[in-house]
C-alpha cells in the first residue's frame, strides 16, 4: 500500500551520516497506521531511529488479514514521483492500475515494480472476487539524482531467480544475491529477497560488505544474528558483514533488504521523493491541479487529494534521530 495517512510528516533521508559502517543489531519496532477504516499496517521505514537502508526509503508491512467478507485493499489513484515501488505479497492479490494504461494482477512471490521517475499515478485495489486472506509488504526505493526524472514505467515478473540451501530457498526480488540477478529494473547497488526458511533450518547467507542490510520479519518464529525477530519487526544490521546466521523455530518467511548507503539527501512527503522543499510543494500542485501525473482509468471512485504540506520548511526539520 502507498501512503495514504492524511497527517504526512515530512523526512529529510539518505546521506551517510546515520550510515552504521559495522555490524550491528538494531531492533526497530514499527509504528501503527491506520489506512482507511479497516487496514492497519505497520510501519518500519522511515522509523524514528532509522531512515534508509541502502536506497530502501519506505516500508508497510500489512496482515494477514482475513478479507474474506471485506473488500480488501481499496487505493484510489494518487500520484509518486521519484521513486520505485515494489510490491509483494505473501498471500492474496492486488489489481495494479496505473496513468500509462497498465492493468495486472500482482500474486504472492509475484514482482510488482513501479517507477515513478519524473511522475505517475496509480491505484491497488483487491480483485473482486478475492482471496479469504492478504498478507504481504509495499517498499519504496529512492531513485538516485541522475535517474529522478526517468520516465515512468511498470514491470510485472512471475518468474524470479532462486538461491536455495538446506532449510532455505530465498528469491531474488530486486538486484542480487549469491550470483542470481533479478530482472526487475534497479538503479542503485541493491538487493531486495524472500526467505523461505523450514522449521529448524540453520544456515548462513553471504553478504556484501560494502552494504547495509536490515531483516523484515514476515511469518513465523525466526532468529538473526541470534536475535528473536517477530512478524512485524525489523532488524537493522548495519555494514560490514560477510554472511548473515539465520535459524528457523518454525517455518518462517523473512526479507532481506539491504545496498549501497544512499550517499544523497533526499526530502520524503507524502508518496514523492524529491531534494527540497520546492520540488515537494510543486508536485502537490500538479497532483491537485495539473495533469503531470496523468490519470487512472478504470478505477470505481475518485482521485485522493494530497494532504496539506506543514508549514514548517522541510528541509528546517532535519533528520530525525
Amino acid at each position: 500500500m502507498s501512503n495514504l495517512d492524511r497527517q504526512a510528516s515530512p523526512s529529510v533521508c539518505g546521506g551517510r551520516g546515520f550510515v552504521v559502517a559495522e555490524p550491528v543489531r538494531e531492533l526497530l519496532t514499527p509504528r501503527h497506521v491506520r489506512l482507511g477504516e479497516s487496514t492497519e499496517v505497520r510501519r518500519l521505514l522511515p522509523n524514528l531511529g532509522r531512515r534508509m537502508v541502502g536506497a530502501w526509503a519506505f516500508v508497510d508491512h500489512y496482515g494477514p488479514d482475513d478479507i474474506a467478507d471485506e473488500p480488501g485493499m481499496q487505493v484510489p489513484p494518487h500520484p509518486h514521483m521519484g521513486l520505485q515501488t515494489v510490491s509483494w505479497l505473501h498471500e492474496g492479490e492486488v489489481l495494479h492500475r496505473d496513468s500509462l494504461g497498465s492493468l495486472e494482477t500482482i500474486r504472492p512471490r509475484e514482482l510488482g515494480l513501479m517507477t515513478s521517475g519524473r511522475a505517475i499515478s496509480h491505484s491497488e485495489e483487491s480483485p473482486r472476487p478475492h482471496a479469504a486472506l492478504l498478507h504481504g509488504a509495499q517498499l519504496w526505493v529512492a531513485l538516485p539524482a541522475a535517474h529522478r526524472d526517468v520516465e515512468p514505467h511498470f514491470q510485472h515478473h512471475t518468474d524470479l531467480p532462486k538461491v536455495t540451501a538446506p532449510g532455505l530457498t530465498a528469491t531474488v526480488i530486486l538486484g542480487s544475491l549469491d550470483g542470481a540477478t533479478s530482472p526487475g529494473t534497479a538503479y542503485t547497488p541493491i538487493v531486495g529477497a524472500d526467505l523461505a526458511l523450514s522449521g529448524g533450518a540453520e544456515v548462513r547467507l553471504p553478504m556484501d560488505p560494502d552494504f547495509e542490510y536490515a531483516v523484515l520479519s514476515m511469518s513465523g518464529e525466526a532468529e538473526v544474528d541470534g536475535v528473536p525477530v517477530l512478524p512485524g519487526s525489523m532488524l537493522y544490521l548495519g555494514c560490514g558483514r560477510t554472511e548473515l546466521p539465520l535459524r528457523a523455530k518454525s517455518d518462517a518467511g523473512l526479507m532481506l533488504l539491504g545496498g549501497e548507503p544512499f550517499e544523497e539527501e533526499i526530502v520524503m512527503w507524502w508518496n514523492f521523493v524529491g531534494r527540497t522543499q520546492a520540488d515537494i510543494t510543486q508536485a502537490r500542485e500538479d497532483w491537485m491541479n495539473g495533469d503531470r501525473f496523468g490519470s487512472v482509468r478504470g478505477y470505481d471512485g475518485a482521485p485522493l487529494p494530497a494532504p496539506a504540506l506543514p508549514p514548517v520548511p522541510l528541509k528546517a526539520r532535519g533528520r530525525v534521530r
